[in-house]
């Protein structure tokens, strides 16, 4: 095992239980709609609008579960129409980053800060740690063979947790520059 699946992570948002009662009413749940390839994670039903000091983003899906944090995860692209200076993080890495408001079909939340870039990032097991000789949190090179634009990621870091699936997740804005299909394969090169 060499390879492994590439995935485009589009723009979504994580709520913590007050902020989904806040947009969606007093006792709301998440309806989930599909699974998502890191096992408990799912896209749910529930959509909000993401507004900065620019404009505003109707329709951007809730990943679930609920989350001890509320945050918003966008492409650059994203956060430049929006107006706002979205630092790249790590996802839970919140501290300091931009704020915006989130508004559903019965409120809205303004939060300080949880506007993130993701940074691209493979999720592992250990075992596929020591297959693809890599430990956690290593900054890696993976390399993209597409139709015409073939390239390498730098800068991906390694996330090892035995509860993950392996799997490397880049955004919307790294997806189009390698222009990713549907099933695209990525391989760590030194």
């Amino acid at each position: 095992m060499s390879k492994f699946i590439v995935e485009t992570s589009a723009r979504h948002v994580h709520v913590t239980q007050e902020h989904l009662e806040t947009l969606f009413g007093k006792g709301a749940t998440l309806t989930h709609k599909k699974d998502l390839s890191q096992p408990g994670q799912y896209a749910c039903e529930e959509r909000v609008t993401v507004v900065g000091p620019k404009g505003e983003m109707a329709g951007v899906s809730i990943l679930g579960p609920v989350r001890p944090s509320t945050q918003v995860e966008i492409a650059l692209t994203d956060a430049r129409k929006l107006g706002l200076q979205a630092p790249i993080r790590e996802s839970g890495d919140i501290a300091g980053s931009a704020g915006c408001k989130l508004v559903g079909p019965q409120g809205e939340v303004e939060i300080s800060e949880g506007v993130i870039v993701a940074k691209r990032h493979i999720h592992m097991t250990t075992k596929d740690a020591e297959e693809l000789n890599v430990k956690d949190k290593e900054i890696v090179n993976v390399k993209i063979d597409t139709e015409g634009r073939s390239l390498v990621f730098g800068d991906v870091v390694v996330r090892v947790n035995d509860n993950f699936a392996l799997a490397m997740h880049i955004d919307t804005d790294e997806s189009n520059a390698a222009a990713c299909g549907r099933e695209v394969y990525g391989e760590i090169v030194k």
